[in-house]
């Protein structure tokens, strides 16, 4: 299976995933990147053992309107611009975005992408 996307802009937003991930997450936590196929979609999970959102601070995130910073692991200042950037990116490519996070216990970022369906000559 293939998706059609332009790679710059997805790795962009694993970038920038991943660098939100490190930033999250304490020196003895763990990282993973995952994909897997869903019926018509691939769906990339960014998932971490860090600190944790509350379900306010998730429902702010990926809006522009909303101002807001958060603190890293080593007091780094997160402002929420670069997964407003994710957004923009990740639907510009057909698919969506999200988080799953609770207080304490981590968080799992995904976005899908659609699964390119590629016509034979014989179709």
């Amino acid at each position: 299976y293939n998706a059609f996307i332009d790679p710059n802009l997805i790795i962009t937003v694993l970038r920038n995933l991943i660098s939100n991930a490190i930033k999250f997450t304490s020196e003895n936590g763990t990282i993973t990147v995952d994909c897997v196929k869903e019926n018509d979609i691939y769906v990339v999970s960014v998932i971490d053992t860090g600190l944790g959102m509350s379900q306010d601070t998730i429902g702010k995130l990926f809006r522009i309107d909303v101002n807001m910073t958060t603190l890293g692991t080593s007091q780094e200042k997160g402002t929420g611009l670069g997964l407003i950037l994710c957004k923009e990116f990740v639907v510009l490519n057909g698919g969506k975005i999200w988080v799953e996070s609770e207080l304490g216990k981590g968080s799992t970022f995904k976005f899908s992408l659609p699964i390119a369906k590629v016509m034979n000559e014989n179709d």
